[in-house]
């Protein structure tokens, strides 16, 4: 028996991460096929419907025609680097995922491949780093519309990144942690009316506004926009290069989903957790099971409305993505952080809400 615990503790970490992984590319070639629907829906027009019951097998398919296209490399391009950018894409999508808890275990920790302690400050590192990899595409590929696809990748970047730290930072104060299980947990204080989105709907448009530009989806699709480059930063791509663009960014829809889940809708929490736990008494393997598909849900929910808004706003032009980042989104939520920072302390002296907490900064 000592033995088995031995090798479980040894093969249960990279197991873990095996199946996070493998579920991660699944749920990427189910979210193809949901964009196809959701767009045929939308448009009045029928959707994938020949190969598989209903279509549900055109992603695979898709997968399949894209491994046995020839890949082709620019002459005058950079071999490595031109190679190095999809993988590196793709990397850091399904990085991302690692500090993000999944629901509580039974022992009171979270369920998580990584629990580390600033793990929001990883999410936004992480997500910070992948604009590298269409810079790098941009530049690898020496076309000139693909470096400037990559270098609009990297200005809306700047645009955007602030105004995401800032509104970030908003949840930070109700939580006083930078850990995701700590700020999942923090909003299960005053039930469903905890979660943030109900406490700091400001914070949470924001956020929302900027994970959407973060996946680089429309109405922000300026480093690739069609109309004006050819196809951005991957025109000179082909076969599972290609492929592998596109799994990214449907790798980061998930993920950005999951995230503003965490972030504002009590992430892996139960609507009325409480009644759950207390009055019908689940608990243990049942409860987490339970939080598992919550969390699900909610990304699910969060990755349905981005397909929606791709297919129902026109792409903003570039002088308006930038006026929206500096000009708006960035000085709301500066603004948004100091109302926070004002309830947070009032609810600290004047109601004791967060009695036994202490409030960096202020030595209290």
């Amino acid at each position: 028996m000592e033995l088995l615990v031995s090798v479980w503790q040894v093969v249960d970490l990279p197991l873990a991460i095996f199946l996070v992984i493998n579920l991660l590319l699944v749920t990427a070639s189910l979210l193809v096929y949901a964009e196809r629907v959701v767009s045929a829906f939308i448009q009045e027009r029928s959707g994938p419907n020949r190969v598989g019951p209903r279509g549900l097998l055109q992603p695979f398919a898709d997968v399949f025609k894209l491994l046995f296209k020839e890949d082709i490399v620019p002459t005058a391009g950079n071999g490595f680097i031109h190679s190095l950018a999809p993988v590196l894409m793709v990397v850091i999508a399904m990085s991302t995922a690692a500090v993000i808890p999944f629901a509580g275990s039974a022992a009171g920790g979270p369920v998580v491949i990584a629990d580390v302690s600033v793990g929001l400050l990883l999410i936004l590192a992480m997500t910070s780093i992948s604009v590298y990899g269409i810079t790098l595409a941009g530049w690898a590929s020496n076309s000139k519309y693909s470096l400037l696809g990559g270098l609009r990748s990297s200005a809306q970047m700047i645009s955007y990144e602030l105004a995401m730290g800032a509104a970030a930072l908003s949840v930070v104060l109700y939580a006083g942690s930078l850990s995701m299980f700590d700020i999942v947990e923090s909003q299960n204080e005053w039930g469903i009316l905890g979660w943030n989105i109900f406490r700091n709907p400001v914070g949470f448009v924001v956020f929302a506004v900027c994970a959407l530009a973060e996946t680089n989806r429309a109405p922000f699709d300026l480093p690739e926009a069609e109309q004006e480059l050819v196809g951005g930063y991957h025109t000179e791509y082909s076969g599972m290069k290609f492929g592998m663009f596109f799994l990214a960014e449907y790798v980061n829809l998930w993920i950005a989903s999951m995230v503003v889940a965490t972030l504002f809708l009590g992430g892996y929490l139960l609507p009325f957790q409480g009644f759950f736990v207390d009055v019908l008494g689940v608990d243990g393997l049942l409860l987490t099971a339970l939080q598992m598909i919550t969390l699900v849900a909610k990304t699910a929910f969060f990755a349905f409305c981005f397909i929606w808004i791709r297919w129902t706003l026109p792409r903003f032009k570039y002088d308006q993505l930038m006026n929206l980042g500096w000009k708006y989104l960035l000085p709301i939520a500066i603004a948004n952080i100091f109302v926070i920072a004002l309830v947070v302390i009032g609810l600290f002296f004047g109601f004791g809400v967060f009695e036994g907490r202490t409030i960096p900064g202020l030595g209290l």
